[in-house]
């Protein structure tokens, strides 16, 4: 039987609107009433996602969220944390210098802002989804006591592309580096990941590894996808993560995740592999 269930937001559980469907909303109210803890895992701050929390009634003193795509988990009210994983300022500057060899746009998020040295529709439109402050300013003038919780690479979706391929070892192999989004390259501490921040809920919950449902639809839902007892991608996810599925929902549009609640949690079917 399944006790946990992580849903990812963007491209998973809300629609190409950014809203939560009636049958989404419904197959989580019944997987709670059986017992089953639901946890949102987003790479998004959790003030970006805490309206959706609160739409959904996961905010009571026993609920959990996954943020920035597990650098930070704690209770949804904000108060207790379980992990908490940054980078450093040299990171940032590291990266930035990165980002100017290969040409592409750079910003980083701290637990209450996104800071960038130049204002992109990509440093705007972060600030603008998250409901987080937007402060432009010189790496070299970042302040020496800001947590950086991750940097990101953002350009249009053929640029990410290309300079994917680009990326020296030596970063690569340093930092955990996710692709959450077409025109998104994420980089975090090597040791977080989703899988690795719903492993730590889960060790806390007591809930075993078999008993975890995962599911997402972009490069940083991979690991906890892998991490799952039952690792789901959606129909509209990157062929990536579709190849490391152990099964493959219908699409954000097509309420997958109430697909799978239904399927797995209140009806108890087994799962199987695609």
């Amino acid at each position: 039987m399944y006790k946990l269930i992580a849903i990812d937001m963007d491209g998973t559980l809300l629609s190409d609107e950014k809203k939560i469907s009636p049958a989404n909303y419904e197959a989580i109210q019944q997987a709670r009433e059986n017992g089953v803890k639901v946890v949102i895992a987003s790479g998004r701050p959790l003030v970006g996602f805490k309206k959706y929390l609160e739409q959904l009634n996961l905010v009571s003193e026993d609920d959990y969220a996954v943020a920035f795509n597990g650098a930070l988990v704690q209770s949804s009210q904000g108060g207790e944390i379980i992990s908490k994983t940054t980078l450093t300022l040299q990171d940032y500057k590291d990266l930035y210098k990165l980002s100017k060899e290969l040409n592409v746009n750079i910003h980083a998020l701290t637990e209450t802002s996104v800071i960038s040295p130049k204002d992109t529709i990509y440093t705007r439109g972060e600030a603008e989804m998250n409901g987080i402050s937007n402060e432009i300013i010189a790496v070299e003038d970042v302040a020496v006591d800001t947590t950086i919780v991750k940097v990101m690479f953002v350009d249009k979706p053929e640029i990410i592309e290309e300079i994917m391929q680009k990326i020296p070892e030596e970063v690569s192999s340093k930092y955990t580096v996710v692709r959450s989004a077409p025109f998104y390259l994420e980089f975090l501490d090597k040791s977080v990941n989703k899988g690795a921040g719903v492993a730590a809920l889960a060790k806390k919950l007591n809930i075993k590894q078999e008993e975890v449902i995962c599911i997402g639809d972009a490069g940083n839902d991979i690991h906890m996808i892998k991490y799952a007892g039952l690792g789901v991608a959606m129909g509209n996810a990157f062929p990536e993560v579709k190849k490391i599925a152990n099964f493959i929902t219908k699409t954000n549009e097509e309420d997958g995740v109430a697909y799978i609640i239904n399927k797995f949690i209140l009806n108890g079917e087994e799962a199987f592999a695609v």
